[in-house]
């Protein structure tokens, strides 16, 4: 009966409130045979239960919306076991036949289009930059979680773009491709970076942030987020550590980055002319200029490319990745589902997959866009707690960062 009532009034809750609401319509009208005037029309319902209240066309295109995901995935994951993670996120475990080998997939899906309280972000593995970790533990309270970029064995520095929070973690390294993440979609592109550092009419190319030296000539800005101190230095490398655009000290070893400020980092010819007292300037950014992206994740090469297989190796300097090993991608559709998938190889029932036989997967989930992440060792997914390894390492390798799915803090 109240159901009816409110559907009249395009006010839609759950059965419980309607429940609900009926002792409370009832207690309002006891009230009023005692002379009480109270008002029990559509405003007090609203009052009362405003965090219920759903406009019907809102409420049916939302539940439309839920149906048509289920079905896709039914239909999609045939003869599969479908878990349902959280509201809009799905797990599946599928095991193939490719090119005559056995192959185990693990298949995450997101939709935030269903679920808008769930969120998609980078982690690292600890407050500080150089430092590996378990994914257990990186992504200790989230639903799902896959390893991200390439990382430096030796320390953990992530290698290539790294952005949390519209925060610059790490710049990118031979213009990889990244995906970048918005409140509600997606966006992939090769990144690449631009920065300039000005004293007076003086104009200086940067060329990356946060990176390890690749080049004896790049000039590099060195962020608190790097750590206490710079890297070591090699002969004629001068170190300039800045603090309120305002140089503060000059030197040709390891120095110690000013909180909230930086270190420019340059052959000594390059930044002869820069003395203490100096006034500087320093610009920096990614190049796109994501509208709208908070977090971006890197590693390369692209799989797909506005829906066709797309895999540039060779410009991205990732030859020597394309053999058949334990794989991680991520990718995203065109109603921009999130899709992270691993790969499990290097162990018994599971040989791991080339670069082409991973994205025609990702092309066969329904990608639109997908980048290959970190692999090999590195590839783990995790699920509600349960560690996915993607090779024959047991509880999975210490990795540097982490793609999590969580509930919004």
């Amino acid at each position: 009966m109240y159901t009816e009532a409110l559907a009249e009034k395009n006010i839609f809750c759950s059965g419980k409130m309607v429940l609900k609401l009926g002792f409370v319509l009832m207690a309002l009208a006891v009230f009023s045979t005692q002379g009480l005037r109270i008002n029990a029309n559509e405003n007090v319902i609203r009052y009362y239960v405003p965090e219920n209240i759903m406009k019907k066309e809102q409420f049916n295109a939302l539940f439309l919306l839920k149906e048509t995901w289920r079905n896709d995935l039914n239909k999609k994951y045939a003869g599969y076991k479908i878990k349902e993670v959280d509201e809009g996120i799905i797990y599946v475990n599928v095991v193939k036949t490719i090119n005559k080998r056995r192959v185990k997939i693990n298949i995450s899906e997101i939709n935030r289009n269903v679920n808008p309280d769930i969120e998609i972000i980078p982690k690292l593995s600890s407050e500080k930059i150089h430092s590996r970790s378990k994914i257990k533990n990186i992504a200790q309270g989230a639903k799902v979680a896959v390893n991200g970029t390439f990382f430096k064995q030796d320390t953990g520095t992530p290698l290539g773009a790294l952005v949390i929070n519209n925060k610059i973690i790490t710049g990118p390294i031979y213009n990889r491709a990244g995906i970048g993440i918005t409140d509600n979609g997606f966006v992939s592109s090769r990144i690449s970076f631009e920065g300039t550092v000005k004293k007076g009419n003086t104009t200086i190319k940067i060329n990356n942030i946060n990176q390890p030296r690749m080049l004896q000539s790049h000039v590099l800005i060195y962020t608190d987020v790097w750590g206490e101190k710079t890297p070591q230095t090699k002969a004629k490398t001068k170190q300039i550590a800045v603090l309120n655009n305002k140089i503060t000290a000059i030197s040709y070893n390891q120095m110690q980055i000013p909180k909230n400020g930086y270190v420019i980092s340059a052959p000594d010819n390059i930044l002869n002319k820069f003395k203490i007292g100096d006034k500087v300037e320093v610009n920096y950014k990614m190049i796109p200029d994501m509208i709208n992206v908070k977090h971006i994740i890197s590693g390369g090469p692209y799989l797909l490319k506005n829906g066709s297989i797309f895999i540039d190796t060779q410009s991205q300097k990732l030859n020597g990745i394309s053999g058949r090993n334990p794989r991680t991608a991520v990718g995203y559709t065109r109603d921009n589902v999130m899709i992270m998938v691993t790969i499990e190889g290097r162990k018994e029932g599971s040989s791991g997959v080339t670069l082409n036989e991973l994205a025609k997967i990702m092309k066969d989930l329904g990608c639109y866009e997908a980048i290959n992440l970190d692999g090999g060792s590195s590839t783990v997914m995790y699920v509600n707690g349960s560690v996915l390894s993607g090779s024959n390492i047991k509880n999975s390798a210490d990795i540097n960062n982490a793609l999590v799915v969580q509930r919004k803090v």
